[in-house]
């Protein structure tokens, strides 16, 4: 037997529970991304020399762009039946209760423009510098992600195989003889209820269930996300303030979304829906993503008159210091 393919998967995504509050290893990866895309944003705007008090602005309107619109993605993209009768519900962001990266996507192209527009940047110069970052916060996410047992994928026979007891949702009805790697668990009564797995030689009954080994899709997308990351750090320090504009966008989007488009033929379908569709919702929303990139590859440096971009070497107090809120209407978007 292959020697990873008995892995289980069972780790607690609770970390600490303070009973109305609990920390939970999905919403520390989720600001971890923040954390150290900060870091980097710093290093890149030092290296090119943009005063740093704007990666602070702008990590505000990263933070806003990319929470609402995760939520407001899942929300109209995955589950807008209920969502469209409980629409108070929508805003119930914490506990991080369904975010999509798409609608993430689109609230940080938004959020992005809202600061290039806001604060006199270049906006292509903007997104080829907060691609890198994002990569970070990507590979952090599905990290998170591993950690909930989400977002699992379809079963599988590979010895990388990862069977999630904890994925209620994707449970199987036992089978004798058990397959190679799976475990058998006491049916869960809800998410919350605790896990026990049961050991190795246990007669199955209708009051268990059974985990099968499946494609680990969570790390797949976080590796790939660190691939990118290295790819678009060596672009950019081959380049740095002469980076051609769009060119680092134009192949982050380009290639994340075909990596998407691809990867989600091993994953299990998040909703019902998709079960009646030729491709599902997260193929369809990442063609529109690929052909932009491709476009804006096409034409990276090729604006006449503003080959690189601009960013202003110094912020405007007044601008920097401005209260947040005062955008907050503009950044609202379905």
């Amino acid at each position: 037997m292959p020697l990873l393919t008995s892995l289980t998967w069972t780790v607690n995504p609770v970390i600490l529970d303070f009973g109305i509050f609990k920390l939970t290893w999905y919403g520390l990866f989720f600001a971890s991304g923040f954390v150290l895309g900060t870091f980097l944003l710093r290093h890149i705007y030092r290296t090119e020399r943009v005063a740093l008090p704007w990666v602070d602005t702008l990590t505000i309107y990263m933070v806003l762009g990319t929470v609402l619109g995760a939520r407001l993605g899942h929300c109209l993209f995955y589950d807008w039946a209920y969502y469209a009768r409980h629409p108070l519900e929508i805003f119930l962001v914490f506990p991080w209760a369904g975010l999509a990266s798409h609608g993430a996507t689109l609230g940080i192209l938004l959020a992005t423009w809202l600061f290039s527009r806001r604060h006199r940047f270049d906006y292509l110069w903007v997104l080829d510098r907060i691609v890198i970052v994002v990569a970070v916060g990507g590979a952090c996410i599905r990290l998170g992600n591993l950690m909930n047992s989400e977002i699992v994928g379809q079963p599988s026979a590979a010895p990388w195989a990862v069977a999630f007891p904890r994925d209620a949702e994707h449970l199987q009805a036992p089978v004798s003889p058990l397959p190679a790697g799976a475990v058998l668990v006491q049916r869960p009564v809800s998410h919350e209820a605790s896990l026990q797995v049961l050991p190795a030689g246990t007669v199955a009954t209708t009051s268990m269930a059974m985990a099968v080994p499946r494609h680990p899709t969570q790390v797949y997308e976080a590796l790939f996300c660190l691939l990118l990351l290295a790819l678009l750090y060596r672009l950019w320090t081959k380049y740095q303030e002469k980076t051609p504009r769009g060119l680092l966008f134009g192949w982050f989007v380009t290639l994340l979304f075909s990596f998407r488009f691809f990867v989600e033929f091993l994953k299990e379908n998040q909703v019902d829906f998709e079960n009646g569709l030729p491709l599902n919702m997260g193929q369809l929303l990442s063609l529109p993503l690929i052909a932009l990139g491709l476009w804006v590859v096409l034409r990276a440096g090729k604006w006449r008159g503003n080959p690189y971009g601009h960013a202003p070497r110094e912020p405007d107090a007044s601008l920097v210091t401005e209260q947040i809120p005062a955008i907050l209407p503009a950044a609202s978007h379905a």
